[in-house]
């Protein structure tokens, strides 16, 4: 599961007030939740992209922080997709997780890398706690 947080100044209800009618607009009809971190994150089980096999996406609260989009994309091996016929389905993946990753935080691809760039780098820059 990967976690995304908005830009500065921004809220993720906010950007998405209905995050359970954003998740089917780009996904599919949600089947059921799944706990994350003491948050329900809604599940769609049989995505309309055939390149996808299950998503789970939704907020991630915080007590005291911001909260932020908890997402898991679970994709089919690209050769079962192109023996199937569905290639083209690949490239409109790529968009409706973008797009959706966009509206959700604000943030576009390379914005969104280079922030999970920093924190790596952050956590490698933090002395292990040796005693």
């Amino acid at each position: 599961m990967k976690e995304y947080k908005m830009r500065r100044g921004e809220y993720l209800e906010e950007r998405v007030p209905e995050m359970a009618d954003t998740v089917e607009e780009y996904f599919g009809e949600i089947t059921g939740t799944e706990e994350f971190k003491g948050s329900d994150l809604f599940v769609v089980e049989d995505p309309k992209n055939p390149v996808f096999e299950r998503i789970v996406a939704g907020t991630v609260s915080y007590s005291g922080k911001k909260d932020k989009l908890g997402v898991e994309f679970e994709e089919r091996p690209a050769e079962e997709v192109i023996a199937e016929g569905n290639a083209d389905a690949a490239a409109d993946a790529v968009d409706a997780k973008n797009d959706f990753l966009l509206e959700a935080t604000g943030r576009d691809a390379k914005s969104r890398r280079d922030s999970m760039k920093r924190a790596v780098e952050d956590d490698a820059d933090k002395p292990d706690n040796v005693s």
